[in-house]
């Protein structure tokens, strides 16, 4: 247990903006190993293998979902019809419509993933601006403090940026046109009542949502199993815990 703990405090904990804050950060470190080992580890071993642990969590993330199919293929991510107007899904599909939803629900899709690596900068950010007590009540915190966290600190942000890419990719991907096909046919039957969406905001918002599903995953695993250790500092590091 005292192992997981302090991994998870050596990945969450990321690389401090000043000499004194890197400083604490290794002493904090060091104290919760408290002689277990018998050697202390230096300030710029601590220092390097946090920012390895950084650069390894962050860019994982973000890479993942914006490959292709990183959010079309991922049933954790994937954004389906939207809901509320999911009743246009279904009388569409039962009258033999379904090309033109599977082509807005792959290109909202494809939107997603040529925006997510946006919220690389964005969550880099708001870790180096993560205090110490921040990263003990993480620590200390429920199974993904570390998610909520984040969530937190950078969902609105997360959403502005999101936005404008967003908005262009689903230009870019034929989602504006696709929807409006959807929509169209959907509206010119009788009797139904007309559909209509804010598209962008529907994206961006799951889009954010489904970056988060992959970091609660990945703090899971932290959680439960030390990080591969590509590096050999990080090895010699997390190999005195």
């Amino acid at each position: 247990m005292k192992k997981n703990q302090i991994f998870i405090l050596l990945v969450f904990l990321f690389a401090a903006c000043t000499t004194s804050q890197i400083q604490q950060s290794m002493d904090i470190v060091n104290g919760a190993i408290g002689g277990t080992t018998g050697t202390a580890l230096s300030s710029a071993d601590v220092a390097n293998a946090l920012k390895q642990a950084l650069e390894q969590g962050t860019i994982k993330g973000t890479e993942n979902a914006s490959k292709v199919d990183g959010y079309f293929g991922n049933p954790l991510l994937k954004i389906p019809f939207p809901e509320e107007i999911s009743k246009a899904e279904t009388r569409l599909r039962s009258v033999g419509l379904n090309k033109p939803v599977d082509d807005f629900i792959l290109s909202m899709n494809r939107a997603a993933e040529k925006a997510a690596i946006e919220a690389k900068p964005i969550f880099i950010s708001a870790i180096k601006s993560m205090t110490i007590q921040d990263a003990w009540n993480i620590l200390k915190g429920n199974d993904d403090a570390a998610t909520q966290y984040l969530r937190k600190t950078t969902y609105s942000q997360l959403v502005n940026k999101f936005q404008p890419p967003i908005h262009n990719s689903l230009k870019a991907v034929n989602a504006t046109k696709y929807y409006g096909d959807v929509a169209s046919t959907y509206n010119k039957i009788p009797l139904v009542e007309p559909i209509e969406v804010n598209l962008d905001k529907y994206v961006t918002e799951k889009a954010v949502d489904g970056l988060f599903e992959l970091i609660k995953k990945e703090e899971a695993n932290i959680r439960e199993n030390p990080v591969a250790r590509t590096t050999d500092l990080m090895k010699r590091v997390f190999s005195q815990q």
